[in-house]
């Protein structure tokens, strides 16, 4: 099949995003060499479908390179960057992926690539993996096995593995220490607050800024946040994660009690309809709501849409629902990932780190797959261990190693 992108004529511009990319992403150069490139993806057919823009794409050309074939598309048509899709295509990778299309051209895209047969898939969301168990069959049969990127995805697996629909090994790449202590924390916290500020032109110091959830990527925001002089509170479903939230430093309350004084409302739960119209119904004039967890339906626009008598487009990521009260809610980027919607996502050194434990997931189900049971794995500790040894090698910094009494007191009881 042919690739099927929007516009050709922007592969230039793609390409500057993809070479900034390669030029900041010494993780995953070094790893290319001393790993990926040792003759094992030469032939295979590996699916990357994560949010397409710059970084992906170097990570879908790493995999070229290194003698794979690369099937791309999109976990989110509203992330897709229409330049760097071409700019993929220039370079030989087949891709399916266009800005802003519908539902149904978005299933057609994935259907796509399931019809070019991968054997791997590198996953967001487990859109891929999710479409493929349904469609089951010989497209089914020839997938050996899956790396999936984010914890809303994992959930999926997980409960694909519990009602024994997943006939192949999956690797839990969130679950990874490089990933989530990174990438969920400190990317998600520091692009989210990024493209927010962007995209709004506001200032957030001494705003009243309610951060819905306490996950790794909640702390990450409320930690950015904050240190933006942001006046913090958490709301949670988990007594721990609320006292955890409470001992960081943040208040913590009722999000119904949040909904009443909270400016900026953030949801980072990855469940549905953590913002619905109880909570609309108390915020303040002029809100502000934002989605920095996987689906737009963390917020229950549908309710929203209802309340409103009138909405308007307020700046190019900002729409504006009026209620019949005259107050305004504000919603940045149709409640989709805000830090990827309205912006360029994590800074590149993050996915650096994300990136090399996909590709190194990857790499290892390629090589131990039969060795491997259906269902949800973690990545092994030596990998996550040689990433961040690889990490700290490009920063030029050299660790301790214990001495002989040390390593003999782990020991001894």
């Amino acid at each position: 099949m042919q690739s099927v992108i929007a516009d050709p004529s922007l592969a230039p511009l793609g390409h500057q995003k993809i070479d900034w990319v390669a030029a900041h992403s010494p993780v995953l150069n070094r790893l290319f060499e001393e790993v990926l490139n040792d003759g094992s993806l030469k032939g295979r057919r590996i699916a990357v479908v994560v949010h397409l823009e710059a970084k992906t794409a170097y990570l879908a050309l790493l995999l070229q390179k290194a003698g794979a074939h690369v099937i791309a598309a999109s976990s989110n048509p509203h992330s897709t960057q229409d330049a760097v899709c071409a700019a993929l295509v220039e370079r030989g990778v087949q891709v399916f992926a266009r800005h802003g299309v519908s539902q149904a051209e978005f299933e057609r895209d994935l259907e796509r690539v399931l019809e070019a047969r991968p054997e791997f898939i590198i996953d967001d969301g487990a859109e891929l993996v999710g479409r493929a168990v349904r469609r089951g069959g010989e497209i089914l049969a020839g997938i050996r096995g899956s790396s999936e990127e984010t914890t809303t995805g994992v959930m999926k697996l997980e409960a694909m593995a519990a009602e024994g629909r997943l006939p192949f090994p999956a690797i839990a790449a969130n679950h990874a220490a490089c990933k989530h202590l990174f990438d969920n924390r400190y990317g998600t916290g520091h692009s989210t607050l990024g493209a927010i500020m962007s995209a709004t032109n506001l200032f957030l110091t001494g705003k009243r800024v309610v951060v819905m959830g306490y996950g790794w990527v909640g702390r990450g925001v409320a930690r950015y946040a904050a240190g933006l002089g942001a006046r913090v509170t958490v709301t949670e479903v988990d007594p721990i994660k609320a006292l955890e939230a409470y001992a960081d430093g943040f208040s913590v309350a009722n999000s119904l009690d949040a909904a009443g004084y909270g400016e900026v409302f953030i949801t980072t739960t990855g469940s549905v309809h953590v913002l619905r119209q109880e909570h609309f119904a108390r915020m303040p004039d002029g809100a502000l709501v934002a989605n920095a967890g996987h689906y737009a339906h963390e917020i229950d626009l549908e309710s929203l849409s209802a309340m409103a008598v009138a909405r308007r487009q307020a700046r190019p990521h900002v729409e504006e629902y009026e209620l019949m009260d005259g107050r305004r809610i504000h919603v940045i980027a149709r409640g989709e990932l805000v830090n990827i919607a309205a912006a360029d996502g994590h800074p590149v050194e993050i996915m650096d780190l994300t990136f090399a434990v996909q590709a190194l997931a990857c790499h290892h189900l390629v090589n131990h797959h039969g060795e491997l049971a259906p269902g949800v794995h973690r990545l092994p500790a030596a990998i996550d261990r040689q990433i961040a040894e690889t990490k700290l090698k490009t920063l030029g910094v050299t660790l301790d190693e214990p001495t002989a009494e040390q390593e003999a007191y782990t020991k001894q009881w």
